[in-house]
């Protein structure tokens, strides 16, 4: 990887330690304005936590500065800058609440307020969660400061924590020849591994690791000794889960490459999807990490993201919500635009299967994406069935509609679960992600959280019948029969194969005991409260991001992968709905077939990054897209990593209508079921405007197909209040 030579003395030189100690007077000396200026580096002002905050004072005059916190003078924590312009110091004893930050020279005065919260937050996110299952133990942290206050009328076991905080842990580990990573001894290990920095240099593998716990969440901050390149990356992890847990530190915390090249390592139990998919509160957790890292070590040159599936998309969301104040640049891997948004097509993969299921004329798996759109195959192994042929709505996504909806099933029975259960506090749960998100959502009259799941007018194959590959008959009867979700209050606990007790008599893969059938079945009308909050609430990535963004991922269609490849397609739509800029994303396939990935195409993202920041950073005016390097462009590659094609027109035809280009031609894109159903690229409708059936009809929206007297009837019997107008 490039190295920038001419910056290498300040990458290396330590923000804080090893400069010489400041006066009680420190000078300063001039700043680009006049008279004095106060800024948090570490946070925005208004978002300091755990009491402390690191701060910088310019002075246009020079001369001595003195800084005061509430009236106390704490001049001796603040040191001067390398360049001499400024001073900077880690001001700590923040009360809680508003603070002010004071610099004084001469007659000059300048005061900055801060605002400092609790390290358990929160900080915007809303209130607690409870009930909520620590994990300190488990990481090596030992047993949670006990904490037994009531939390929303539940009662925590004695001894317990609500907020599962523990003291910070701070110890040396080395990379052994093995690959694993082991406590450091006081000799040198026979066993102890190098690697090559990012400027050359080759070193031990010794990793100097704080773990801890911030905002109630486990994170962890690591670095090798002594070759900290100056840069950071923020690991995030995927996953799904519906929150009430304290989670664990994945093995990303330990990347091995990012380490071996001297990066900064940040990490999160709270920003692991695994965990929860509330990214309020991950964005949150991820800006609290980021303080904590910057408080201790300054600020880096740069902080990139690195993460797939739901790791992905919490760079997407937190570019747009945050900015650069989480990560300067993001690697999104498998990536979707966002989470809440893929509840809309994925609620209607067992819809659609329990009708093929029961019907002959789907027996052939291959014909099953005219109605999913997703990829699907007549030779896959299908788990469930222990024959072959397969779709992505089995392979990807049976069991998450139950882990969405049903208010009575989770999966999660961790000991520390047990532990936590004086009878029946796991039970006051509504395991849904509504409710994992009902300060976004609401919660409705009768308790529930507010569901924006909707299909009222959706006409599930259409495409299936404009393209001829169904009939008339079976394009009404899919649409008659397919029906809908009950409310979460009407649910009942699933059957075999989430319950296992109930197997093999009580076998429902599709959750059909909590569906709405019949012959016209009835649709389901989203809560419109709910789908204005989620629209609102920065949960839905609408595409308004301007950092560089290398969006890449292994083609695994034909796998039935669940990361189907047309996502990224879908984020560059979004971007370029927003303001007909898409410049500063970049899409990379690596080709995985016919065995799976072989080659991994992170490094080479790492490097090209690399060259972007250090551009924007030589050329800030040229902005995000001005300064990319050549390597930053579309791009696909064989299954060996080698380049296939590169270049503005390789994805051509998918959002355009000029020909294929040669990485579209390589790599055949999919799509869902509500795209099937005329839905756009990018998704995102929870809800469609309606049409009368009669206007579709007369505008041919159902292309050569001229209903019949009786197929008209029939047609306005299931969309009696009209179909989508997308």
């Amino acid at each position: 990887m490039k190295a920038v030579s001419a910056l290498l003395s300040v990458l290396l030189t330590p923000f804080l330690t090893g400069l010489p100690a400041a006066p009680a007077a420190a000078a300063a000396g001039p700043a680009s304005g006049g008279g004095l200026a106060l800024e948090v580096l570490s946070s925005r002002a208004d978002q300091v936590s755990g009491g402390d905050a690191l701060v910088r004072v310019r002075s246009a005059r020079g001369g001595p500065v003195r800084v005061l916190r509430n009236g106390e003078d704490v001049t001796s924590v603040f040191r001067a800058d390398p360049a001499g312009r400024s001073l900077t110091g880690l001001v700590s004893g923040l009360r809680t609440g508003d603070n002010t930050i004071s610099a004084v020279a001469g007659p000059h005065r300048e005061e900055l307020r801060v605002r400092d919260h609790p390290i358990s937050g929160p900080i915007f996110s809303g209130p607690h969660q409870y009930p909520f299952v620590c994990k300190t133990e488990r990481a090596g942290l030992g047993r949670p400061v006990a904490d037994n206050q009531d939390g929303q009328g539940m009662r925590v076991p004695d001894g317990w924590s609500r907020d599962c905080f523990a003291p910070t842990v701070t110890d040396r580990i080395y990379r052994a020849a093995d690959g694993a990573f082991k406590p450091m001894p006081a000799e040198r290990p026979a066993d102890m591994t190098t690697t090559t920095l990012l400027d050359g240099r080759v070193v031990d593998f010794v990793v100097t690791r704080e773990r801890g716990v911030i905002n109630r969440f486990l994170y962890s901050i690591a670095m090798i000794e002594g070759g900290w390149n100056g840069r950071a990356i923020y690991r995030f992890d995927g996953g799904v889960a519906i929150g009430h847990d304290q989670g664990t530190l994945g093995g990303g915390a330990l990347d091995p490459y990012g380490l071996g090249k001297g990066y900064a390592i940040l990490h999160s139990s709270g920003t692991r999807t695994s965990t929860h998919y509330n990214l309020i509160l991950g964005g949150e957790t991820a800006l609290m990490v980021k303080e904590r890292f910057v408080e201790r070590h300054g600020p880096p040159l740069y902080t990139v993201g690195l993460g797939a599936s739901g790791g992905a998309i919490q760079q997407y969301i937190y570019g747009q919500n945050h900015g650069d104040r989480v990560i300067d640049a993001a690697i999104p891997q498998y990536s979707y635009p966002d989470m809440v948004t893929q509840t809309i097509h994925v609620g209607d993969c067992e819809l659609l299967e329990r009708h093929m299921d029961r019907n002959p004329r789907w027996a052939d798996w291959d014909s099953r994406t005219a109605l999913i759109g997703m990829n699907a195959s007549d030779t896959v192994a299908n788990p469930y069935t222990g024959r072959a042929g397969s779709d992505e709505c089995v392979e990807g996504w049976r069991g998450l509609t139950p882990l969405t909806m049903n208010p009575l099933w989770t999966s999660d029975n961790s000991p520390e679960w047990q532990q936590m259960d004086p009878p029946g506090v796991k039970n006051t749960v509504q395991w849904t992600h509504w409710d994992d998100l009902r300060d976004v959502y609401g919660v409705g009259p009768d308790g529930y959280a507010r569901s924006t799941w909707d299909n009222v007018g959706v006409q599930y194959g259409l495409k299936a019948l404009v393209d001829g590959t169904v009939t008339a008959g079976e394009f009404l009867d899919l649409n008659a029969q397919a029906g809908s979700w009950k409310e979460a209050r009407d649910m009942v606990q699933e059957g075999c194969p989430f319950t296992p007790s109930l197997c093999p008599a009580e076998f429902d893969p599709w959750s059909s005991r909590n569906m709405r059938l019949g012959d016209p079945a009835p649709r389901r009308t989203g809560d419109r409260v709910a789908i204005r909050n989620v629209e609102r609430s920065g949960l839905v990535f609408r595409g308004d991001i301007d950092i560089p963004v290398i969006d890449w991922r292994h083609y695994l269609e034909d796998e039935l992968d669940m990361h189907n490849s047309h996502q990224s397609f879908a984020s560059r739509k979004r971007m370029l709905n927003h303001d007909g800029d898409a410049a500063n994303q970049v899409i990379w396939f690596t080709d995985a077939r016919p065995d799976g990935p072989r080659f991994d195409q992170t490094p080479e993202a790492l490097r090209v990054i690399d060259t972007w920041m250090a551009n924007i950073r030589k050329h800030p005016r040229r902005g995000v897209a001005g300064n990319r390097p050549a390597d930053a462009v579309d791009r696909c590659f064989a299954t060996d990593g080698s380049q296939i094609a590169a270049g503005p027109r390789v994805w051509d035809g998918i959002l355009n209508r000029r020909a294929a280009g040669a990485c579209t031609e390589r790599f055949p894109l999919y799509s869902t079921s509500r795209i099937v159903a005329g839905g756009p690229i990018e998704g995102g409708v929870y809800a469609c405007r309606l049409q009368p059936v009669a206007r579709a009809i007369a505008r041919g929206l159902y292309g050569g197909w001229r209903p019949t007297p009786a197929e008209r009837s029939r047609l306005e019997a299931i969309f009696p209040t009209g179909v989508c107008d997308y």
